[in-house]
């Protein structure tokens, strides 16, 4: 008697999983794609960063089918897009009551929102920071963006990246480890009309997969990121070397008030964060900016954090600013340290 022939039997749940993964994929490798055929006008033009991209690492990551869902389900495409302040998407038509309930519970399953705020369809995500802020802080001084090389690092959700967009950058390559924000990003750029959709790219990697002294960028962003960096002068110098000659970088960081040359190496905790290694004194971190090789340094703003550019959220329900500061005393963390303040420093390679 000859036996029948064995069967895979997978269940409707088993081949779900796998065709969200398959069409979360596919749209992440159609903005690799297009940000492939752009790289060849630059000097990365050997770089080949989709092999550095571990897509099954990514497929494995706990909450990637959740998240994947959420990308997948969402069909809102934008007419126009907007970013004067939030970064507002609007659609031909409002949606019903029961599209926009629909929508918010799919945009909270990407919980926590960190950086935005974000206007989508007439939803309001009220981010934890208000990066639109920091943007209006920043923006008045730097270079004009226009057809310029942008490196984000980074870039969270690439909200950042979309102002830069709007103002006249011709690419803009984000980079940020946590895949969370990667697909928070995703979700928005494949919201935004499709002229622009992936001229803003994030990528899910740290800045150490950049090719070094590549020379490819006409400005390089690296907001608060310095910091979170063991040795701090190896990040400046891996800025310098992203640069293009006459390029401009613009770092935000903590700092800490003086004149003096001092800096803080917190020995536990800062704000509750774990891995802040280091925060000077602007004389202190000229002198480190100059030492690496750049030029005409300058500080264009100094400004504290308070609770209304960070705060709890019902997009961020974690803790926040609040929680971080010494209930008796605003004006110190709650380990005792001095409390955040924030400088924006520009340079030029």
């Amino acid at each position: 008697m000859v036996s029948e022939p064995k069967l895979f039997r997978f269940s409707c749940d088993q081949i779900n999983h796998w065709m969200l993964h398959l069409n979360a994929h596919s749209f992440l490798q159609s903005a690799y794609q297009y940000l492939a055929g752009v790289l060849p006008e630059t000097p990365l033009q050997k770089w080949d960063f989709r092999q550095d991209i571990n897509m099954l690492k990514v497929f494995r990551h706990g909450d990637f089918p959740r998240w994947s869902y959420v990308l997948n389900e969402v069909q809102h495409v934008a007419t126009h897009w907007e970013a004067q302040g939030p970064i507002a998407l609007f659609g031909e038509n409002p949606l019903s009551p029961e599209e926009e309930e629909s929508f918010i519970r799919q945009l909270q399953e990407l919980h926590p929102w960190r950086k935005g705020p974000y206007e989508l369809f007439g939803v309001k995500v009220e981010t934890e920071w208000r990066s639109d802020m920091k943007w209006s802080r920043i923006y008045p001084h730097l270079s004009p963006l226009n057809d310029r090389m942008v490196l984000d690092v980074g870039s969270g959700n690439g909200f950042y990246g979309w102002h830069m967009i709007k103002a006249g950058a011709r690419q803009v390559l984000g980079v940020d480890p946590f895949l969370l924000f990667v697909l928070q990003w995703a979700l928005i750029a494949k919201m935004i009309p499709l002229a622009d959709r992936f001229r803003n790219v994030v990528l899910p990697f740290g800045v150490e997969a950049i090719p070094k002294n590549c020379m490819a960028f006409d400005t390089v962003f690296s907001m608060g990121v310095l910091y979170h960096r063991r040795d701090t002068k190896q990040h400046l110098s891996e800025l310098l070397g992203f640069l293009r000659d006459g390029g401009e970088v613009v770092l935000e960081t903590l700092i800490l008030e003086g004149d003096d040359k001092r800096c803080l190496y917190p020995p536990n905790r800062y704000a509750k964060m774990r891995n802040v290694w280091a925060i000077p004194t602007i004389p202190l971190l000229k002198q480190w900016m100059y030492g690496v090789g750049f030029q005409n340094v300058r500080t264009v703003d100094v400004t504290r954090t308070t609770v209304q550019e960070q705060r709890r959220t019902d997009w961020m329900t974690f803790e926040s600013l609040s929680d971080f500061l010494d209930p008796e005393d605003a004006q110190k963390t709650i380990e005792g340290h001095p409390a955040p303040v924030r400088a924006v420093l520009l340079a030029n390679r």
